[in-house]
């Protein structure tokens, strides 16, 4: 279901046969430092470079009987190369390609991610200013609270976003770890420049310390940065989906020509694009827990992690990469009914300036406590009547000794909710 909406760049990344090119670039950079130090001619790195091919579904035949992905992939490099096979994989251990080459792929996954932010930031900015002005009742517990604008609803999640964005780079830049260090980290039977030969030529950095394997704390950090982003996605689809309720109807997810809601109910427009990105989230996070689990192994390694990681990486990095996509796409497409915010912001009749009557009843003098208690008793029977919050106030003797006519309509004149908003704008960068 997932991978048919999937930016084709993110399932190449983690298809077997690009994951074999990454392992063939690994052990043919080994080749290249290993020659600088005279330990593998030149005739014999020429020879391989041009020899060397991989056929995924011949590595996957020699797979079946070996039961071990490397020596297949090596076995099957040496039916290519001949003599010179002697010299392929000299002084490593499985993990030296394996990890390395996970590495790449991790940095190409955040980079496609780090773009996928970059558009949603984009779509966010660009109905951020729209709405700009656009007043909108806050809600608080689901209840009226005060307002605010739809695009101050939407500067929140873009800066939400470009937190995210930042932590992504930093993700990124934490995950580029390889290793080339041997059977145990120790590097006995591989020098220490290989390593870092490699690693600069991948864009990586050697890990300082290793053992079989990078140490896998580093992958729940980047797990748990993609199920925060997840997070975020899911509480932006959220907000939609009750915007969305009929008794709301403020805003909604586009709904194409064609589209069909209910098999039922032929009326419905129901958010299951917002529901689904909200699913997925869930997805992400269990994802997170498993690569934590992943952190403790037996000694200087076991393979208990290997198998969970060949699942929760390469789909981990495939959904959200179709949520970005996804919730892209809704931004940019959302539907937005001004004038139902409006509708509903009056709808509770002004009770929503209940805190500005509050301050300018403390601003005359009245003690804090009485002033609640009065504001609180006439926007209570606003509840109750459904009256007029203006008209409650007006007939409260105790409330006109202190307030005017006028002074009661300024409390409720909501323009004054948007008189900071170019500023709060400003201070997230949009």
């Amino acid at each position: 279901m997932i991978s048919r909406y999937t930016l084709p760049e993110m399932e190449a990344i983690w298809s077997d046969e690009h994951r074999l090119k990454v392992m063939l670039q690994v052990e043919l950079l080994v080749l290249e430092a290993q020659s600088h130090l005279k330990l593998v001619p030149k005739k014999a790195l020429s020879a391989i470079r041009k020899l060397a091919q991989v056929n995924l579904a011949k590595v996957q035949e020699k797979e079946a009987k070996t039961r071990h992905d490397v020596i297949a992939f090596i076995e099957h490099l040496e039916d290519h190369l001949g003599p010179y096979g002697r010299y392929l994989h000299f002084g490593l251990t499985s993990s030296d390609v394996l990890d390395t080459s996970l590495a790449v792929l991790l940095r190409q996954s955040a980079i496609l991610l780090l773009q996928d932010l970059e558009h949603l930031l984009r779509a966010l900015s660009t109905q951020a200013r729209k709405h700009r002005h656009t007043l909108i009742m806050g809600r608080t517990h689901g209840v009226h609270a005060e307002p605010t604008s739809f695009g101050l609803k939407l500067a929140v999640f873009f800066d939400e976003f470009h937190r995210h964005q930042q932590r992504l780079k930093r993700a990124l830049e934490e995950i580029s770890v390889g290793k080339i260090s041997g059977a145990v980290g120790t590097f006995a039977n591989v020098d220490p420049s290989v390593e870092a030969y490699v690693c600069r030529k991948l864009s990586l950095r050697p890990a300082p310390i290793s053992t079989q394997i990078i140490q896998r704390d580093l992958h729940a950090s980047f797990m748990a940065t993609l199920a925060l982003i997840g997070s975020s996605v899911e509480k932006l689809a959220v907000e939609i989906r009750h915007l969305q309720r009929t008794e709301v109807r403020e805003a909604e997810e586009p709904f194409g020509k064609g589209q069909k809601g209910s098999s039922a109910m032929p009326h419905k427009k129901n958010p299951i694009t917002c529901e689904r990105l909200t699913g997925l989230s869930r997805l992400l996070r269990g994802y997170t827990v498993t690569a934590m689990e992943n952190i403790a192994l037996w000694h200087e390694r076991d393979i208990s992690h290997s198998s969970v990681e060949r699942v929760i990486l390469p789909d981990a990095a495939i959904v959200l990469d179709y949520m970005l996509q996804t919730l892209t796409e809704v931004i940019q497409g959302l539907v937005v009914y001004p004038e139902n915010m409006r509708s509903n912001l009056e709808e509770t009749r002004g009770i929503s300036a209940s805190g500005r009557v509050l301050l300018a009843l403390m601003r005359k003098g009245m003690t804090r406590t009485l002033a609640y208690e009065l504001v609180q008793r006439c926007a209570l029977e606003t509840w109750r009547n459904g009256s007029d919050f203006l008209d409650t106030l007006k007939r409260d003797s105790q409330i006109r000794r202190h307030l005017s006519e006028n002074d009661l309509k300024r409390c409720l004149d909501t323009s004054t909710h948007l008189k900071y908003v170019n500023r709060i704008f400003k201070r997230v960068g949009l």
